[in-house]
């Protein structure tokens, strides 16, 4: 019998599978991670991650180009693993694990991709938030989970909608997320900081919604979501005559490139974890788990 993937509801990988992709991806960081050499995991790592973790492990190769001396190797133990199953590509799945690093409390969520049968295991999302914060996800008889889809219309906003509306909430405000470190506080601290003297602050923020970039998320218990979504970041400082920019951070120097002599864009890109409630909840606001920025490129002028 020929079953025809792009058709048939299937599981997103077997067990078996999900745990070997896993090793690999865990050796594969730790080799990237000690040498500072980016090409150790490319094979391993998409989407936001992969930038994030490509321009991090950059920087390091230029600060400090005989490898990182002082990196502990990651190892993940306590392994949860949630598959969803669904017709077609991409597919995917889910691992929460207990890490060497960090708070004792929290829990690491890889969410692991492939658009064919022939390309390796790669994650494009990696989120960190404690144990008690991490909802109940809805699976059957199997034990396997159900994915939603990009317009899913029982859910406050569509998972495909989430990081143009995140976008517009960081430039406009609005109601559509509750209150907190990402959202209100995030938006008070850009307008403190565009009000420095002498330094004028811009921001762009933009949406990413294809490819190994588009949100996934998972049904949970009580209706709702858990939804992975990526947000790409600009932020321009345009010094008045006479007041220099100062580039302290070592990092930054490593990816600029240009002279700031009157202007200095920082690019980084942000992945996103957040709660999304059913429409028939009493509140409507889309709750953040979790969100994880990096340093992408820096650019003097």
């Amino acid at each position: 019998m020929v079953v025809h993937g792009e058709r048939e509801i299937l599981p997103g990988a077997t067990k078996a599978e999900a745990t070997r992709a896993l090793e690999d991806f865990t050796a594969a960081y730790n080799k990237a991670n000690s040498a500072n050499d980016p090409s150790l995991d490319a094979d391993r790592v998409t989407g936001a991650l992969g930038e994030i973790d490509g321009a991090k492990l950059k920087a390091g190769s230029k600060n400090q180009p005989s490898g990182n001396s002082s990196y502990v190797p990651l190892k993940l133990t306590d392994t949860e693993f949630t598959i969803p199953e669904k017709a077609g590509w991409p597919r995917w799945f889910v691992t929460e694990s207990k890490a060497n690093k960090g708070r004792s409390e929290d829990r690491w969520l890889l969410v692991f991709t492939r658009s064919d049968m022939d390309e390796l295991w790669q994650v494009s999302y990696l989120t960190i938030a404690s144990a008690q914060e991490i909802p109940e996800f809805k699976k059957d008889e199997d034990g396997l989970a159900q994915p939603v889809t990009a317009n899913a219309a029982d859910l406050a906003v569509a998972p495909g909608r989430l990081p143009r509306q995140y976008a517009t909430f960081l430039k406009d405000g609005g109601t559509a997320f509750a209150d907190g470190a990402h959202t209100s506080k995030w938006r008070s601290d850009r307008a403190e900081s565009a009000a420095r003297p002498g330094l004028a602050q811009q921001y762009i923020d933009e949406p990413l919604a294809s490819g190994d970039y588009a949100p996934v998320g998972l049904r949970t218990t009580d209706g709702g979501a858990l939804v992975f979504f990526t947000t790409r970041h600009y932020q321009k400082q345009t010094a008045a005559p006479g007041v220099p920019i100062n580039v302290t951070n070592a990092d930054v120097k490593a990816l600029m490139t240009g002279d700031p002599k009157q202007s200095l864009t920082l690019e980084s890109i942000s992945n996103q974890a957040v709660l999304d409630p059913p429409k028939s909840a009493s509140d409507q606001k889309v709750k953040f788990l979790s969100r994880i920025q990096g340093l992408t490129g820096a650019k003097g002028e």
